[in-house]
């Protein structure tokens, strides 16, 4: 059996209400076009997440192969061309370059690609999310792959046991992608050391030690670094591979019920728990631009077919995630408001008006040598004539 490829690609082309949901007919126009595929490829599978559109392609061409990445451009190109028709907000707002050049990778959609030799059974679930960034599936992966409080299976079985390795980028450096590799449980402090940065570092592939084969891979690009300027969240995707020598679904999902704060939600400027999602369409991000999304899908891969797809999140028992989710990020959004740990730090402010109205004030700044300013003036009494 040849080696399978599975490519997760999103981007955003347009949404209805501003940045809430592309319409039916933009989705339509991406899967018509990847429905004219011929035989390129074994499957495909389009779903959206709030206002982008993901795109899952099984195929045995590669990663990083030009037709591949040209049939996902030119589909989120045929969605723009609709979403112009429909006036809708930020069409093409994903699609940084005029045209194609080679690989989608820096022109402005989320990549995620695992090239494997598929097992027996090939069970494996797909994350999308919107109102976020690359690095907020650090703590989840962390979690779900390097602590035993959350996934028995390190404890359990020996495949599992050994540990994995996990690929991190370094998504602030300039020039070539700049990745370390460290290895789980040795460099588990190490790794934590990088995670806790998720503005700069994130998880780009997580390889199991026993086997050597690929589990994880999730998209690090930044629109902004591509851009020179902000244009939207990042929005990250994953592949996730499960069951036998990895992690089972459950313990997967397990660390999205205690859902970590992560950046994004409004003007992409704010911190927010992640909201898990079902398959309900009707879910957006509606409440100051968030909480932040993320939604699985579980299936199975068989001759580079996928099953029809379960949604984890649908089960009832999400339902109090999400009810003690929404109510935290309503609690936190009223009693931070823009002050403290409610917004990014400044250097991750993804507008500029913030660093404006600063500058604005270099003027009208004092300087007090004598270091006084602030402090209760006193007077010497008068001097006694007697």
């Amino acid at each position: 059996m040849p080696e399978r490829t599975l490519s997760a690609i999103k981007a955003d082309v347009g949404s209805n209400a501003g940045h809430l949901t592309p319409t039916d007919e933009v989705v339509a126009a991406i899967r018509d076009h990847l429905a004219d595929a011929g035989d390129v490829l074994d499957d495909y599978l389009v779903f959206t997440v709030g206002d982008d559109v993901d795109l899952l392609l099984s195929h045995t061409e590669g990663e990083d192969d030009d037709g591949i990445h040209r049939l996902a451009w030119d589909a989120f190109e045929a969605g723009t061309a609709v979403a112009e028709e429909q006036g809708l907000y930020g069409a093409g707002q994903d699609l940084l370059e005029d045209a194609f050049s080679g690989n989608v990778r820096g022109l402005g959609p989320g990549v995620a690609e695992a090239t494997f030799e598929e097992r027996e059974s090939e069970p494996i679930l797909v994350f999308g999310a919107d109102k976020t960034e690359p690095g907020s599936f650090n703590e989840p992966l962390y979690t779900a792959f390097a602590d035993p409080r959350y996934t028995p299976g390190l404890l359990l079985k020996d495949s599992i046991h050994e540990g994995f390795v996990f690929e991190v980028m370094d998504m602030e450096h300039d020039g070539d992608d700049r990745v370390v590799r460290l290895e789980v449980p040795e460099d588990a402090w190490r790794l934590a050391a990088l995670l806790m940065e998720p503005h700069r570092f994130a998880v780009r592939k997580v390889v199991s030690r026993a086997t050597g084969e690929p589990v994880a891979a999730i998209s690090t690009q930044r629109l902004r670094n591509v851009a020179g300027e902000y244009v939207g969240k990042d929005d990250p995707v994953a592949i996730v591979r499960t069951q036998k020598d990895f992690p089972s679904p459950g313990e997967v999902v397990q660390p999205f019920a205690e859902p970590p704060y992560v950046g994004g939600s409004m003007r992409g400027s704010h911190r927010g728990p992640y909201y898990p999602i079902g398959s309900d369409p009707a879910e957006l991000p509606s409440y100051f631009d968030g909480p932040p999304l993320v939604k699985a899908l579980g299936m199975v891969v068989n001759d580079g077919r996928f099953s029809e797809p379960v949604y984890p999140f649908d089960s009832s028992f999400w339902d109090t995630v999400r009810e003690d989710t929404a109510r935290e990020f309503r609690e936190f959004r009223e009693r931070q408001g823009s002050f403290g740990p409610g917004t990014l730090g400044a250097d991750e402010l993804e507008y500029g008006g913030w660093t404006d109205v600063v500058e604005s004030m270099d003027d009208e700044w004092i300087v007090d040598p004598a270091g006084t300013a602030g402090e209760p003036t006193t007077t010497e009494p008068a001097a006694d004539d007697d």
